[in-house]
């Protein structure tokens, strides 16, 4: 218990448990096992559990197996097909004992198997167990996928975003815009000032370019060196050269002297803008390309600007 302790105290949060019963008497039963550390959500039915999933995005589900609308089993397999919720443990309390339905759970990916009526005590040690090593789980994850100087989302977790970002781009025609950005002469940055102010002036300029997306989908990472990319779903070039607009504007708001700079007193970026409805294909490539092809031009044309794709352009120099 000490244990899950701390890694809530790590979290900066409280647990969040999902109850899904159509019975409210056993909701309302479950929810008393539970004191004020933890946060307590339920749905009667299966379509609001799921609803639920993606709007609160619990850390545990406990899922009746029998349902009126949607059974536990289509639930448990539609939360592990959603690439945000499929880590959340789902555990299934049921009063049936049919070996062919505890199977058919642990096919679908549940995590454990709880039998009515429950003994409290028990119950709730077995639920402690599965949120400890789904908190271990999460912070291994992220140590994988955070860059460690800048605290932001790493290339590799860029690309796992990227990829259902297109997939869904794909799928509904919804827009879908790529950011590249480079920081403009940062090796003659690292060379007068050293690498650890070089090392400064980049997690200044990652919480920067950070705090100008403002939408819970909009997402940025650090792509490699000096350069950071940001995609933004649901968003047209035009809107997406506004946002690169005021990132630029942002980063000279810092204000951090670059005496060898050729454009600027202070530290700048460049960035490339691209939207992935201009293309007549489906390779994803084509868009990052892109992107870094508007990145290209704006350091061409003088650096410490945004530049959007040109298809035109684009063709031509690609032919």
């Amino acid at each position: 218990m000490s244990n899950l302790n701390e890694l809530i105290e790590r979290r900066g949060q409280l647990p969040r448990i999902l109850i899904v019963d159509d019975q409210p008497a056993i909701i309302y039963s479950l929810q008393t096992i539970f004191d004020s550390h933890y946060e307590i959500f339920f749905a009667t039915s299966g379509r609001d559990a799921l609803k639920m999933c993606k709007e609160a995005l619990p850390d545990l589900v406990i899922l009746d197996i029998k349902m009126p609308d949607l059974n536990g089993l289509d639930v448990c397999r539609s939360i592990k097909e959603d690439n945000n919720a499929s880590t959340i443990p789902v555990i299934f309390l049921t009063s049936s004992r049919e070996e062919v339905d505890e199977i058919a759970g642990f096919e679908v990916g549940a995590a454990d198997f709880i039998y009515k009526p429950i003994n409290p005590v028990i119950f709730k040690a077995r639920l402690l167990n599965h949120l400890a090593l789904k908190f271990q789980t999460d912070i291994l994850r992220d140590l994988a996928e955070t860059d460690g100087l800048t605290g932001i989302a790493n290339r590799r977790r860029f690309e796992e975003q990227f990829h259902k970002e297109w997939r869904h781009f794909m799928r509904t025609s919804e827009p879908l815009s790529l950011l590249m950005i480079d920081v403009d002469y940062f090796k003659r940055y690292n060379d007068t000032y050293g690498h650890l102010a070089g090392d400064d002036c980049l997690k200044r300029i990652a919480a920067t370019l950070s705090s100008a997306i403002k939408r819970p989908h909009d997402f940025i990472a650090r792509y490699g060196g000096e350069e950071f990319v940001v995609i933004l779903p649901r968003t047209g070039g035009a809107e997406a050269g506004l946002v690169a607009e005021k990132m630029l504007e942002a980063v000279r708001n810092l204000k951090i002297e670059h005496r060898r700079s050729d454009v600027s007193r202070n530290a700048t970026i460049s960035i490339g803008v691209a939207e992935a409805a201009i293309f007549d294909t489906a390779d994803s490539k084509r868009l990052k390309s892109a992107a870094d092809f508007a990145l290209y031009r704006a350091k061409n044309l003088g650096r410490n600007q945004a530049r959007i794709c040109d298809i035109t352009e684009y063709s031509r120099a690609f032919e």
